[in-house]
C-alpha cells in the first residue's frame, strides 16, 4: 500500500476512534489524579471491574477489524502493515483508552499472537479469536524459580501417555501430558483462563531443543495459584504449582521440542508490548513536570537540567519505539531490535522515579495530604521489577550485542543434554 491509503485508513481509523472514547482532556481539566503505579495494586473486586472496562474496549476494537493488525489474515489478523499499527497507535493515544492490565496485554498481544502464529486451524478457531477478543483470558507460565534469565534451564516436566485408539497428533503421540512442577512471576494468573506454558518433554538434548508449550486451563486439577506479596503492598504476580496437571495433546501449540522457538517469539512480542508507548506504565515527563511545578522547583537550573534530560530520553525512547515498528516486516515476528525498546522504557522508568524522589525529598516516605506526591511511592517501588519483566536488562542488552550489533557470543558451556546438566 503508498502513503495515500494509510492516511485514508488513519482517517477510518480516527472516525471509528470517535465513535466509543473520548479525547483526552487537558491535566488542568481532569479531576481524577494520575495513576503512577508501574504495577496495578488493586484489590480482586477493583481488579475485576478494570479487566472489564479494558475487555470492553478490546471487544469493540476487534469487531471493528482493529485488532492484530499486522497479523496475517489466514492468521486471524487484519494482514496490515507496521505503518498501520503506528498509524492507529498515534490516532488512539488522542482518547481516553481504558487503562491496560498486564493480564489484557499478555492475552491478546502475547499469547493471542503466539497461538495464531503456532497454533493449529483449529486452534486458531477455538483459542486464537477468544484471546485477540479477551473472550477469554491467558496468563505467561514461563518463568521458574531456578530459571529466570536463563529461561532455557526449566525443570517443569511434561510426559506424554500412550493413547488408546486415538490417532497421533503433529508430531506427538495424541495422548495426554502429564505436567509436573511450578512457575513463578505469573501476572493476573487468578484471573485467567488459560495459561501458555513451557515444559520440558525431552531431558536428552540440549536443553532449548527439549522444550514444548502448551496451552493450559487454569482451573485444571492439580494447578495451584499462591499470590506473592511485593514490597510495594500489592500482589498482581504469583507463583503457580502444577502437581499431575492433565492436558491433552490437542492443547500442544507447535510440535514437540517446539517450544524453545515458540517462546522467543512471544518474548519478542512482549519485549516490544512492553517498549512501546500504548500503555501507561508508572509516572510520565509530564507528571514530574506538574510535580516540579507544584513545589516551585522548575527555577532550579539542576531541575531544569533533569527535566530537559527526562523529555530528550522520552522522545528518543518514543522515535525508536516508532522506528522499530516501521522496520518490521507486516506480519513478521518481532525481532532482536524489540530489546532496545524495552532496555529504553525500563531505564526510562527508573530515572523518571530518581527525578521525583530527588525533588520530594523525605516527603516520598510518607503521605503529608499533598496531592500527587506520595503516590510516586508506587511508581519507585515498582520501576525495579520493571527492569526484570520480559527478560532482564542484562538479557536485552546480550541480546543487542549479539544479534543486532553482531558482537561474539559469550563462552558456552551448556551445549549437552540437559539430563547430563542436572544428572538427572
Amino acid at each position: 500500500m503508498n502513503q495515500l491509503d494509510v492516511d485514508t485508513w488513519r482517517t477510518r481509523a480516527r472516525q471509528w476512534l470517535t465513535t466509543v472514547l473520548e479525547p483526552v482532556r487537558p491535566p488542568e481539566s481532569s479531576s481524577q489524579a494520575a495513576d503512577l503505579a508501574v504495577f496495578h495494586n488493586l484489590p480482586d473486586d477493583e481488579e475485576r471491574l478494570l479487566l472489564e472496562r479494558c475487555r470492553a474496549y478490546q471487544r469493540a476494537r476487534f469487531d471493528a477489524g482493529y485488532q492484530a493488525l499486522t497479523l496475517p489474515r489466514a492468521n486471524g489478523g487484519a494482514g496490515l502493515t507496521a505503518a498501520h499499527a503506528a498509524a492507529f497507535a498515534q490516532e488512539e493515544s488522542a482518547f481516553e483508552v481504558p487503562p491496560s492490565t498486564e493480564l489484557i496485554s499478555v492475552t491478546v498481544r502475547l499469547v493471542g499472537m503466539a497461538v495464531s502464529l503456532f497454533g493449529t486451524a483449529e486452534q486458531r478457531d477455538d483459542h486464537a479469536r477468544a484471546f485477540l477478543r479477551t473472550d477469554r483470558l491467558a496468563c505467561q507460565l514461563f518463568s521458574e524459580p531456578g530459571a529466570g534469565s536463563d529461561l532455557a534451564a526449566l525443570r517443569t516436566r511434561a510426559r506424554q501417555e500412550e493413547a488408546e485408539g486415538e490417532g497421533e497428533g503433529e508430531g506427538g503421540g495424541g495422548g495426554d501430558w502429564v505436567i509436573d512442577g511450578q512457575k513463578v512471576w505469573t501476572s493476573g494468573a487468578q484471573f485467567a483462563d488459560y495459561g501458555l506454558l513451557l515444559a520440558r518433554t525431552d531431558p536428552d538434548v540440549v536443553k532449548q531443543a527439549g522444550i514444548t508449550a502448551f496451552l493450559i486451563p487454569m482451573d485444571a486439577p492439580g494447578v495451584e495459584i499462591r499470590p506473592i506479596r511485593q514490597m510495594s503492598g500489592g500482589a498482581s504476580f504469583n507463583e503457580v504449582f502444577l502437581s499431575g496437571v492433565r492436558v491433552p495433546d490437542r492443547l500442544r501449540i507447535g510440535r514437540p521440542g517446539q517450544g524453545w522457538e515458540v517462546a522467543n517469539a512471544t518474548l519478542a512480542f512482549e519485549r516490544t508490548a512492553s517498549g512501546s508507548g500504548n500503555r501507561r506504565k508508572g509516572g510520565t515527563f509530564d507528571d514530574v513536570l506538574a510535580l516540579a511545578r507544584s513545589l516551585h522547583r522548575t527555577g532550579d537550573p539542576l531541575v531544569r537540567q533533569q527535566l530537559a534530560d527526562l523529555y530528550v530520553r522520552g522522545a528518543l525512547r518514543a522515535a525508536t519505539v516508532d522506528r522499530v515498528a516501521r522496520a518490521s516486516a507486516a506480519g513478521g515476528r518481532p525481532g532482536p531490535e524489540a530489546s532496545l525498546t524495552k532496555l529504553m522504557a525500563s531505564d526510562l522508568l527508573t530515572r523518571t522515579g530518581q527525578v521525583a524522589a530527588e525533588l520530594m525529598g523525605a516527603r516520598i516516605t510518607a503521605d503529608t495530604g499533598e496531592p500527587d506526591t506520595y503516590a510516586w511511592t508506587q511508581h519507585l517501588l515498582g520501576a525495579p521489577g520493571y527492569r526484570l519483566a520480559g527478560g532482564t536488562d542484562q538479557i536485552q542488552r546480550n541480546l543487542i550485542g549479539e544479534r543486532v550489533l553482531k558482537l561474539p557470543g559469550e563462552p558456552r558451556v551448556d551445549r549437552v543434554p540437559f539430563s547430563e546438566l542436572t544428572g538427572n
